[in-house]
């Protein structure tokens, strides 16, 4: 997932991509774990997707807080 698909979701949506992040990155560790997984690359991926959410989640949390500064 793209950088400026993610900063299009709602905050719901973007609390949603993080938890099936998540639950996505732990099947694919179990997967790892017992010699299942096919393509490794697709860890890192995941890995890097929930960075972006988060670091938008965190980016929308510094912008509320400097509006109720500024008030």
């Amino acid at each position: 997932m793209k950088s400026t698909e993610i900063r299009e979701l709602t905050d719901e949506e973007l609390a949603q991509k993080l938890e099936d992040g998540r639950a996505e990155l732990f099947n694919l560790r179990f997967q790892m774990a017992t010699s299942q997984l096919d393509n490794t690359a697709r860890v890192t991926a995941v890995k890097r997707d929930i960075a972006r959410v988060q670091t938008e989640m965190r980016s929308r949390q510094i912008a509320a807080a400097k509006t109720a500064a500024a008030k």
